[in-house]
């Protein structure tokens, strides 16, 4: 860690770190903050992975914020700026260059050895040698950038993790780590399918873990050119449930999965004490006016009626084509979550056809498969493949009219995008009138609604129109639109 402190102190450092959590939507409060100061009392400062871990016990309130929190405790509490590299070195060839081919022997051997602190050395001398972008290079240098054995240049102006880990391609070392971890195992071992299945996992982790070290190590090396506060914008990756649907890749997607649980249990519990709450029903006049009597007449207290117990039934009609489908299936695997705070749910998906695939969804199971069988139904694709708003709520009228009632709160999902056909809003004009409740939940900013092919606008005429760009907001919206 750097040897030198902020000129505010270690105090005002900290309360700078806690900031910085806040902005990238890391809810720490004041006791969180104290406890902090507490823990960098008592322990170690020199030992940064006490520091890392004791910070991160303080401040962490609940899963999902570690990604954050580490990538913004290499900015805030360094390893060290302009630190010298140890003995680990990049290997180079006789004409100057980085010398490829030893470089993954070398990093091979470390991820069997499996250890961490030369494999950060080495992290940092890839990036070093192979992450830099934009200096002026001689003949005889070491990389892309930086400096090389045999060569100085001008300092870089900027780092790019992509193009260091694209040097180094870790993840094609996996099946030559395996083979030298199974010649070190002792002979009854290696024929062990869980052994070799427990050794796969840790070799996967090991790679990751040298991924992450050469990201960290690059968003740090930026810190010290553009400043750490420019770093954090834009280095520091978002939490899963602050991630665009739009924009979130296969990885976001895959850990905003493994969170539907937990999260509608959330919303389950949040309408349930509505429901609760939800006891005053219309006036009774007959009890108000027999409880009048003791006042001269004057209804003083008024007496309501006990609304009847009941749940509500939900539709959902889900768009699931493109880079929408991403938001649709996290919707229905939301709403698959909340099926016990609702008396009855139909789920229909379209493209350009619509498909009921209520059946898919029940209790127990398995998500990853339901998306694939959702794509599979024939009539979800009726004649070009892209989203034909019209065409689909037509087929929906058409084919399911009994569907939607007065009973029902219908939630539609899409971007509204019909690519310029007919977005029959009279058919859908129709079915909202029959519902008791009707909302579109649209993935895309408002402020491209009616842009291009977009008839968010039009549509929202017809049904209130609610941005939902993220997880959390779509939690959001689904907790306080759905009914009780």
């Amino acid at each position: 860690m750097t040897a030198t402190t902020p000129d505010r102190g270690l105090p005002a450092h900290l309360v700078d770190f806690v900031q910085a959590l806040r902005r990238h939507q890391v809810d720490v409060g004041p006791g969180e903050t104290v406890d902090a100061a507490a823990v960098m009392a008592e322990i170690d400062l020199l030992r940064r992975e006490q520091l890392r871990e004791g910070l991160a016990a303080a401040l962490l309130r609940r899963s999902g914020q570690r990604q954050t929190f580490d990538a913004l405790f290499e900015l805030w509490w360094p390893l060290g700026q302009g630190a010298a590299l140890g003995e680990v070195a990049l290997p180079y060839s006789e004409d100057g260059s980085v010398d490829i081919d030893a470089l993954r022997d070398l990093l091979a051997e470390l991820l069997v050895d499996g250890d961490t602190a030369a494999l950060s050395e080495l992290a940092r001398a890839v990036v070093d040698g192979l992450g830099t972008l934009g200096a002026g290079r001689g003949p005889g240098s070491g990389g892309s950038g930086g400096q090389g054995r045999d060569g100085a240049q001008g300092p870089p102006s900027g780092f790019s993790s992509y193009q260091a880990l694209n040097s180094v391609k870790p993840e094609t070392l996996l099946a030559r780590v395996l083979a030298e971890l199974r010649g070190r195992r002792q002979a009854d071992a290696a024929d062990s399918p869980f052994a070799e299945e427990v050794a796969r996992r840790e070799t996967r982790a090991r790679i990751a873990e040298f991924r992450r070290m050469v990201q960290g190590e690059t968003t740090r090396r930026g810190s010290e050119i553009r400043g750490r506060e420019a770093a954090a914008r834009t280095g520091v990756r978002r939490q899963a449930e602050q991630t665009d649907f739009l924009s979130a890749g296969a990885d976001t997607l895959a850990d905003l999965r493994r969170r539907v649980a937990p999260l509608g249990r959330h919303l389950a519990t949040r309408l349930a004490a509505r429901r609760r709450r939800a006891h005053r029903g219309p006036i009774d006049m007959r009890r108000t006016l027999r409880r009048s009597m003791s006042t001269g007449g004057v209804p003083v207290n008024l007496v309501h009626r006990r609304p009847r117990p009941g749940r509500p039934e939900l539709v959902l009609l889900c768009d699931v084509s493109g880079s929408v489908a991403g938001f649709s299936h996290f919707t229905m695997m939301l709403v698959q979550a909340l099926r016990e705070q609702f008396s009855r749910i139909r789920i229909f998906c379209f493209v350009d056809g619509c498909v009921e695939v209520t059946d898919l969804f029940t209790p127990g199971a398995d998500l990853a498969n339901i998306l694939t069988e959702v794509h599979s139904r024939r009539g979800l694709v009726a004649w070009s493949g892209h989203s034909d708003y019209g065409r689909a709520f037509e087929r929906f009228a058409d084919r399911w009219p009994d569907a939607v009632t007065d009973r029902s709160a219908l939630l539609v999902l899409g971007d509204a995008r019909t690519n310029h056909q007919d977005p029959a809003l009279g058919v859908l004009r129709a079915v909202v009138a029959r519902a008791r409740h009707a909302h579109w939940l649209n993935p895309e900013p408002q402020r491209q609604w009616g842009t291009g092919d977009s008839a968010a606008i039009e549509y929202g005429r017809v049904m209130p129109m609610h941005e939902c760009r993220t997880a959390a907001q779509l939690a959001g919206v689904v907790g306080g639109l759905l009914p009780v």
